[in-house]
């Protein structure tokens, strides 16, 4: 197996090059001939990935965020080659909603773990957004989100410090000063004219660790689903985020949520795009879906929901640091139910005490 492991080094809190050795010691010994390249700028892994894709490898290994899968992944589309992730980055979000292990204070062994995935795991053919000659495997993101990437963009040592609050903060300060925009999206042919805080392409279930923005999505079904985050201020941000947090976005008559293979978006200004994180230029565009495009490695034990086949094999060998992990992000994600639960009604009680 020759792989070749594409590895961002601003990505993520850490620097795992001892721990990547010892990554390639374990994959030596299983017969693998692994390779290391680091990304310089903004888009060399895509051009990193298409080399080795050119070149013969057999898998090409994304070492990052979700910002550097996406970028990997954008220059195996259409290749005759396995993709693979060791997980690194700030959010980790692809790695969340597969299950692939990630690294916490609690769990420091998540990287090899990871590794043996690699080994172990399944191969999947994956669905992959285009918008142009750029592709996404998570979301493309217009308008509010988007503006705050493209605002966290420049501080890259301040994110790296700061981790995922960064963008908890900027997004914070962003909505105070935000206004809706009016907008035309055209989805399979059928357009829609409205005034729009955010609009979300999904490939992906989960934006954020607990946020299922689209719980019905799947990764390879040949189609994107589309949220369209409707409204005027930040009143309305925070109805959506509440929302959200609960899982009852479906009961919002301002959420709009659609499902299509092409997607155009136009309005009367210009609004802030990304692609899996990173900053992407403006709107007008245009995306479509790519059917099965990319073979990629997931952990046996990634949830059936995200494919139409279905899966997760539960009986799969799983470490206890791993075990762990899942019951930790389960009691956050109902730490977030309840406390969005008690906003809800405390909510509730100051509009009858108002009344009264």
């Amino acid at each position: 197996m020759k792989a070749v492991f594409i590895y961002n080094r601003a990505a993520g809190q850490r620097d795992v090059h001892d721990e990547l050795d010892t990554v390639f010691d374990y994959l030596t010994e299983h017969g693998w001939e692994p390779t290391i390249h680091e990304t310089q700028a903004p888009g060399h892994a895509t051009e990193l990935a298409r080399e080795a894709a050119q070149q013969g490898a057999d898998m090409v290994v994304a070492v990052g965020g979700d910002g550097t899968i996406g970028e990997v992944a954008s220059g195996l589309v259409g290749e005759d080659i396995t993709m693979g992730v060791l997980p690194v980055g700030t959010g980790n979000l692809w790695a969340h909603m597969l299950g692939l292990p990630v690294w916490s204070p609690v769990y420091p062994s998540a990287l090899m773990d990871a590794a043996r995935v690699l080994v172990r795991g399944k191969r999947r053919a994956i669905d992959v957004g285009q918008m142009g000659e750029r592709y996404f495997l998570l979301w493309c993101g217009i308008g509010f989100d988007a503006q705050v990437a493209r605002n966290v963009e420049p501080h890259r040592d301040i994110r790296r410090t700061l981790g995922n609050l960064t963008y908890v903060v900027t997004g914070v300060a962003q909505a105070f000063a935000l206004r809706g925009t009016r907008m035309t999206i055209v989805v399979d042919g059928h357009a829609r004219r409205c005034r729009v805080l955010l609009i979300l392409v999904s490939n992906a279930q989960l934006y954020g660790p607990s946020l299922r923005v689209s719980p019905e999505a799947q990764l390879d079904d040949g189609l994107l689903d589309i949220s369209i985050f409707r409204g005027q201020n930040v009143v309305d941000v925070a109805r959506h985020f509440v929302l959200l947090l609960v899982g009852r976005q479906e009961t919002s008559s301002r959420i709009e949520m659609l499902r299509g293979k092409s997607i155009q978006v136009l309005g009367e200004k210009p609004l802030a795009v990304h692609l899996d994180g990173d900053p992407a230029g403006n709107t007008p565009l245009s995306i479509k879906v790519l059917h099965h495009a990319i073979e990629l490695v997931v952990p046996p034990w990634a949830p059936g929901t995200l494919f139409r086949e279905g899966g997760g094999d539960q009986e799969s060998e799983i470490t206890l640091g791993a075990r762990l992990q899942r019951q930790l992000l389960r009691q956050r994600r109902q730490w977030r139910y309840e406390s969005a639960r008690i906003i809800e009604r405390l909510g509730s009680y100051l509009r009858r005490s108002d009344k009264e």
